[in-house]
């Protein structure tokens, strides 16, 4: 049972150390759209989506105001829409896309994911009309954000798919080269992909889930780095139980705005998603919170076991203090958008390599890295591969959302506004993998994927 007790425990968090609800988002069944015309089909996502989100923001609002708990994002999660792409009538399905944008907009939402699809063992018609469409949707919407599935530790890595996501994320960078290829700051490549992410780029409705649900993202680095500040200089096991009470009483709080907003929209109640997603605001990032633990600077030697004790630490916390945890949960590591990460790899700490080392024990992966514009598809390719391997192996999900500059070289800045920040582009290995992952076909499963 939630009381208000719970949450007034949080006030000075919520005053002082930046913890908020990131993100409600509504997760919408799309499948009873579908139709041969793509004019009739995006006039029904349009209409479907104005219908069932029209009270989203309202609702989240009124929630804001009644229990002074600050709701960053509104958002909203769709079908694979690669789903509806089969049977249309069309090859290029880039004005549905365009209609996602426009309902994102008429609701009043920040992000609208799902223009998706799920290829780890091969593609359909649909698939391919819409990872064909990935760079044209994302250069002209504001709002669309676009996520591929390439594997999973049941099917192993479909390195075809990956292999055609190198060559789809440089032409985003190069449709919006005029924008620092911000269209790649939308687009995220998956292992293990889960269904009921609310968090973007990566969020779809997932083909498991119910016709509507609310999902909730919670986040609190600034909360979790001030609980480790005034834990003091104590044991790295009295430390754990710092931060698994400070991530129950986080997410006691997601539980609330969950259940409050499923109840006044008459959807059903998803998950809660604790994460430690930072934000670019100083003092609301996750490399602070493990140079409080005792870190000189984040890259060093130290910094994959610290970033695993805090992410089992946050998940262990979380998951007593919610029915229904699931999405990502635990600590994220994007580098733009966290200034603690911006400045590791200015000062040179923080490489690639050593990202991709952290990725293993954290919840996403290499994210909102931006390398050189002048790379080759297939290195992107191969960036792809290392890091979905590491999902596939360890059971986890992982992803990529890479971001080669166009026109920029390592050490110059970009800047991209709001959530997504501000980044040093990082230097990548250029030796060359084109012969590896030019093979093509699948990386099978590994062993311990055989459970039944």
């Amino acid at each position: 049972m939630i009381n208000t007790f719970d949450i007034l425990e949080t006030i000075k968090m919520i005053s002082e150390e930046h913890l908020d609800v990131r993100t409600v988002t509504m997760g919408i069944s799309l499948r009873d759209c579908c139709s041969e015309s793509l004019s009739r089909l995006c006039g029904r996502v349009y209409d479907k989506i104005a219908r069932k989100a029209e009270h989203l923001v309202a609702v989240c609002r009124r929630i804001e105001s009644e229990y002074g708990l600050p709701i960053v994002n509104r958002r909203v999660s769709v079908t694979p829409a690669a789903l509806l792409c089969d049977s249309v009538d069309a090859s290029d399905v880039t004005p549905l896309a365009l209609a996602l944008d426009r309902a994102a907009a008429q609701v009043g939402v920040n992000f609208i994911g799902g223009w998706s699809a799920l290829v780890h063992k091969g593609e359909t018609v649909g698939d391919r009309r819409l990872i064909a469409s990935i760079p044209g949707a994302l250069s002209q919407t504001a709002r669309v954000c676009s996520s591929v599935n390439v594997a999973t530790t049941r099917a192993g890595i479909n390195m075809d798919a990956v292999n055609q996501m190198g060559h789809t994320v440089l032409a985003c960078a190069a449709l919006t080269g005029d924008r620092d290829s911000v269209a790649c700051g939308k687009l995220v490549v998956f292992a293990n992909a889960p269904e009921d992410n609310p968090f973007m780029a990566g969020a779809f409705h997932g083909v498991g889930e119910c016709e509507c649900a609310i999902n909730v993202g919670v986040s609190g680095p600034g909360a979790v780095r001030a609980a480790i500040e005034r834990a003091g200089d104590c044991s790295l096991t009295e430390l754990a139980e710092v931060i698994k009470r400070t991530a129950f009483k986080i997410t006691r709080m997601g539980q609330l705005v969950a259940a409050e907003a499923s109840k006044r929209l008459g959807a059903s109640f998803g998950i809660v998603d604790l994460s430690l997603a930072p934000t670019p605001a100083r003092g609301d990032s996750v490399a602070q919170i493990l140079r409080g633990m005792g870190l000189d600077q984040v890259g060093g030697y130290g910094t994959t076991a610290a970033l695993a004790m805090l992410n089992d630490a946050v998940k262990k916390g979380g998951i007593m203090a919610s029915s229904h945890v699931g999405g990502l949960s635990g600590a994220f590591i994007p580098v733009s958008e966290d200034m603690g990460m911006v400045e590791a790899v200015a000062q040179g700490t923080l490489t690639l390599e050593k990202l991709e080392a952290m990725t293993a024990v954290c919840s996403v992966g290499l994210d909102m890295v931006v390398i050189p514009g002048d790379v080759t598809a297939s290195l992107i390719a191969a960036i792809i591969a290392d890091e979905i391997a590491i999902g596939v192996i360890n059971n986890k999900t992982t992803a990529v959302r890479v971001i080669p500059a166009h026109g920029k070289r390592a050490g110059d800045m970009v800047n991209f506004g709001g959530l997504l920040g501000r980044s040093p582009v990082m230097e990548v290995n250029r030796s060359a993998a084109d012969r590896f992952v030019g093979r093509g076909g699948r990386i099978p499963a590994p062993l311990h994927a055989q459970k039944n």
